[in-house]
C-alpha cells in the first residue's frame, strides 16, 4: 500500500468547520453531504434538503469513483451562493465556473487529482474495489482528509470563514 496522503492544512488552527465536515463523514454521511451539510444553511438552504441533494454524489457520483463527492459538494456550495438563475445572467455562470476551477485546481494541487478512483486507488463500482477501501481502512484515513480539504478550500474561495 502507498504512504498515506495527508492534509496540507494546518488543521490545527481552529477552523472548526474542518472538523465538523469530517464529523458528518465519520457519522455515516457521505462525502458531498458532509462537505454541503457544513455550510448550507450560512448559504441559504435547509440541512435536509442539502442532505437530500447531495446524497447521490457520493463515492465519486453513486460509486462510479469518478469526481469525488467533496469537490461536488463544493461546487454545489459555489452555486447556492453564486449560482445563475436568470437566464441572461451570463457573468454569474462565468463566475460560477471560475470559482469552481478555482476549487479543482487547489484541490488538485494538494491531492493529484479531484477523481474518486485516483484518490482511492479503487474502483468503488466494484465489489474488489469496495473491498480493498474497507481492508486498507481508507473510509476512516484518507476519504475524511478530503472532506476536510474541500471545507477549508471552500471556506477560503467563499469566504465563510
Amino acid at each position: 500500500m502507498e504512504e498515506r496522503q495527508q492534509s496540507n492544512f494546518d488543521t490545527n488552527k481552529p477552523i472548526t468547520r474542518m472538523k465538523e465536515a469530517a464529523k458528518y463523514f465519520r457519522d455515516g454521511f457521505n462525502c458531498s453531504q458532509a462537505v454541503v451539510a457544513t455550510y448550507c444553511e450560512q448559504l441559504g438552504l435547509d440541512k435536509t434538503t442539502a442532505l437530500k441533494l447531495a446524497c447521490p454524489f457520493g463515492s465519486g457520483m453513486a460509486r462510479s469513483a469518478k469526481t469525488c463527492g467533496a469537490v461536488s459538494g463544493a461546487y454545489m456550495l459555489i452555486g447556492l451562493k453564486y449560482g445563475q438563475y436568470l437566464a441572461e445572467d451570463t457573468e454569474a455562470k462565468e463566475k460560477c465556473y471560475r470559482l469552481a476551477k478555482e476549487f479543482t485546481d487547489r484541490f488538485n494541487e494538494v491531492h493529484g487529482s479531484i477523481n474518486c478512483y485516483d484518490l482511492l486507488k479503487a474502483d468503488l463500482g466494484t465489489p474488489e474495489g469496495m473491498q480493498y477501501v474497507q481492508e486498507n481502512d481508507l473510509w476512516n484515513t484518507l476519504c475524511p482528509i478530503f472532506v476536510s480539504d474541500a471545507a477549508h478550500i471552500i471556506e477560503e474561495i467563499l469566504d465563510l470563514l
